[in-house]
């Protein structure tokens, strides 16, 4: 089975944790045993956030302050490269020596003109207390917004269109090399009035990307991995319910975070709404038993309504 597995970037590098190189090389350790397995026995691509890293090299980027900050398509291009060496490495350690890794740097076209460019939603880099995204807010000009009880900086975040190296990426999944591409949703891209290329600041949401890389790859399953071990309703109330399983209309009649898990659900449907596969969500370090069918929360039209866990 071809499978698109989206390592989250709050499962890569978790809440709260210290922003060192260290620190993401274990949590990517975790996930290359986890991925190892899947390996054995379906076709495997691998795509990840960068949400956290992204925002932390903007962050030591301004200290530096003789040259304008560089721009967010920039800073993604070299997160992709630090995370993808990291996968590579690890994953590589595991699995057999003549199985073959790249990471492939993936531009993805978005329109300048879509609406999420006048509403910044996507949190990127470290959280903050309330004290210091007041501050960060009023110096920096930044949008702050809530993350549980604490804030992040939000940026826009527009619809990703179409991936500009699918051919390429096909072509070596085809030829059975686990490919790691759409890293941090993408390179953010757009086409000028003479058809040129163009980088474009802001961040493509991981699981959105990711999703139109699963369609695109003609792949039967994909799986968004995160610091949750399911969908909930009502997240964070005490009414709050797992989702074990649901149908995909039914799924997208509630109304999720539009900065955390309303984008893979999102993802997760359209996935499966339109190609007719499954789709699943859930923690790190469940993928194996998700995959078998026994943890997080699965999206297929095989479901009727939303079927909940205790």
């Amino acid at each position: 089975m071809r499978v698109v597995v989206a390592l989250g970037g709050n499962a890569l590098l978790q809440r709260g944790q210290e922003l060192n190189a260290e620190n993401q090389r274990e949590n990517i350790r975790v996930a290359a045993a986890e991925l190892a397995v899947v390996h054995q026995d379906h076709q495997l691509i691998i795509a990840h956030g960068n949400g956290p890293q992204v925002g932390l090299l903007a962050l030591m980027d301004a200290q530096y302050t003789a040259v304008d900050p560089y721009p967010l398509d920039v800073l993604g291009a070299e997160t992709v490269g630090m995370i993808g060496y990291m996968i590579e490495q690890e994953l590589g350690n595991i699995i057999p020596y003549d199985d073959h890794i790249v990471t492939v740097l993936t531009q993805v076209l978005v329109d300048p003109d879509d609406p999420a460019f006048q509403n910044p939603t996507k949190p990127v880099g470290p959280i903050y207390d309330p004290t210091e995204a007041r501050r960060l807010e009023t110096e920096k000009g930044w949008t702050l917004v809530p993350d549980g009880a604490y804030f992040r900086r939000a940026v826009p975040s527009p619809m990703p269109q179409r991936i500009i190296e699918i051919s390429a990426i096909r072509m070596l999944v085809d030829s059975g090399v686990v490919v790691i591409c759409a890293g941090g949703g993408g390179i953010p891209t757009a086409y000028d009035k003479d058809r040129k290329l163009y980088g474009v600041e802001a961040v493509i949401d991981k699981d959105l990307a990711s999703g139109l890389l699963a369609k695109s790859l003609d792949a039967e399953m994909f799986v968004m991995l995160t610091d949750v071990p399911n969908v909930f309703v009502d997240y964070g109330s005490r009414n709050q319910r797992p989702v074990k399983a649901a149908h995909p209309a039914a799924l997208m009649a509630v109304d999720f975070a539009a900065g955390s898990m309303g984008p893979k659900v999102e993802g997760a449907c359209r996935f499966v709404k339109e190609t007719g596969g499954k789709s699943a969500i859930g923690q790190l370090s469940d993928l194996i038993a998700i995959m078998e069918g026994n943890a997080g929360t699965l999206i297929s039209n095989e479901v009727h309504g939303i079927v909940y866990g205790e």
